[in-house]
């Protein structure tokens, strides 16, 4: 699989723009490009999969396990399974920034369903929120 810059399936929302870069069994990988005003999910952890994300430009702000830490360009973290989380655009200006899920269990299943509109349940993409 090759994916060169500014390829990918496009998945958009009037705060970010996603491109699908890969989906296999064994992952998959996005690149969100967010602005300033992106909130990010809320906290939620996964049960089957591991949630990785490496920032390729601006800032990104995590809350792992109650921990805040905020990540520049270059900088990459790693949510095992079970680990509430949560993230956000953590700078002034846009963030863009890979997203990975291993294994796949279906996340950008869930993301296309979102950006159609459809009403689906997280937790049928292995997405537990937390009240």
């Amino acid at each position: 699989m090759i994916s060169r810059p500014g390829e990918g399936e496009r998945l958009g929302r009037e705060d970010r723009t996603i491109l699908v870069k890969v989906v296999q069994p064994e992952l998959d990988v996005l690149e969100f490009d967010v602005g300033p005003d992106y909130e990010g999910p809320g906290p939620h952890y996964h049960e089957r999969h591991t949630d990785s994300w490496y920032v390729l430009e601006g800032e990104l702000e995590l809350t792992i396990a109650g921990e805040t830490v905020r990540l520049g360009a270059g900088g990459f973290v790693s949510v095992p399974p079970g680990v509430v989380h949560s993230f956000t655009n953590g700078g002034s200006g846009r963030a863009r920034f890979l997203n990975i899920h291993s294994p796949d269990r279906g996340f950008t299943d869930y993301l296309r369903a979102r950006t159609r509109g459809e009403d689906v349940d997280p937790a049928d993409f292995d997405i537990h929120n937390v009240d």
